[in-house]
């Protein structure tokens, strides 16, 4: 962080929160490996990223995780180069984004693919769903607008072409069940399911709310010309700068690859192959 630069309450006790979660990647490096700071939502992405700290340090460069427990603010921090890049979006997350705050943030390289889910502590499959129906789902617009259409594509709901990438509730054609849809943050839907008849999750909170991926989906979506897989993030100004090729070669290794399927049972998927 440049010195006497002003710091907002919020992001302060973020970068603190970060310190506090996870300290510093100690791999075996070299004396002038190129320092990058790289920011991570906190949880299973903290072992992905200890294994991808020890493929960058072959590559030079010696990575410090911060972990962020929201989804603004570690655009925010790249935005303020607090950090140096950031590994935890999809493209219409990123768009919403810098449309609502102008950032100039690019993607370098994508990482992997976590499918949203519907889950249900109730019911066992979508046709169970009952008429009247509550349904959770994240209520930041990138993800709002996902969950709607897998609910759209597991044939609950129906959605104009017109409503692009960010549709609303407020948006449906059709809605047959006459389902209700309860708009939270994308970290308390998950927790929320004992409440609800069902609830649209990110794999990431459906983890960390302890939802049985396998036993309590009823739904997901595919990634056939899927828009949502995730990707390093980076100012636009270094996006050509020598550090990010090598940031993306640790993240494109097989190592990676069988993390990935290791910490995540399979349910997240590597998007560079």
């Amino acid at each position: 962080m440049k010195p006497n630069r002003p710091i907002t309450r919020r992001r302060a006790l973020s970068l603190l929160g970060a310190a506090a979660c996870l300290p510093t990647i100690h791999t075996a490096r070299a004396a002038d490996a190129r320092k990058l700071r790289i920011g991570i939502m906190a949880g299973e992405d903290e072992d992905l990223w200890r294994v991808i700290a020890a493929n960058a340090a072959r590559e030079g460069l010696d990575l410090s995780v911060v972990t962020f427990s929201d989804y603004n603010t570690p655009d925010e921090a790249l935005a303020e180069h607090e950090i140096d890049a950031n590994a935890f979006q999809h493209g219409p997350f990123l768009q919403a984004q810098i449309a609502a705050r102008g950032y100039n943030i690019v993607a370098v390289g994508n990482t992997w693919f976590s499918p949203i889910g519907l889950y249900s502590a109730r019911w066992k499959s979508v046709a169970d769903l009952p008429q009247n129906a509550v349904i959770g789902v994240p209520n930041d617009p990138s993800n709002e607008g996902r969950a709607l259409h897998l609910l759209e594509a597991v044939g609950l709901i129906r959605l104009p072409p017109s409503a692009g990438l960010l549709p609303t509730p407020l948006d449906i054609t059709n809605n047959p069940r006459n389902l209700t849809f309860r708009e939270l943050d994308a970290g308390i839907v998950g927790r929320s399911l004992p409440d609800l008849d069902a609830a649209v999750v990110n794999t990431n909170w459906a983890l960390k709310a302890g939802i049985d991926l396998q036993k309590q989906k009823i739904g997901q979506e595919s990634l056939h010309d899927n828009p949502y897989v995730n990707f390093i993030a980076v100012n636009a100004a270094d996006a050509q700068a020598p550090w990010v090729t090598p940031l993306v070669n640790a993240v494109h290794q097989p190592s990676t690859s069988n993390a990935i399927q290791t910490i995540f049972h399979g349910s997240v998927l590597p998007a560079w192959t």
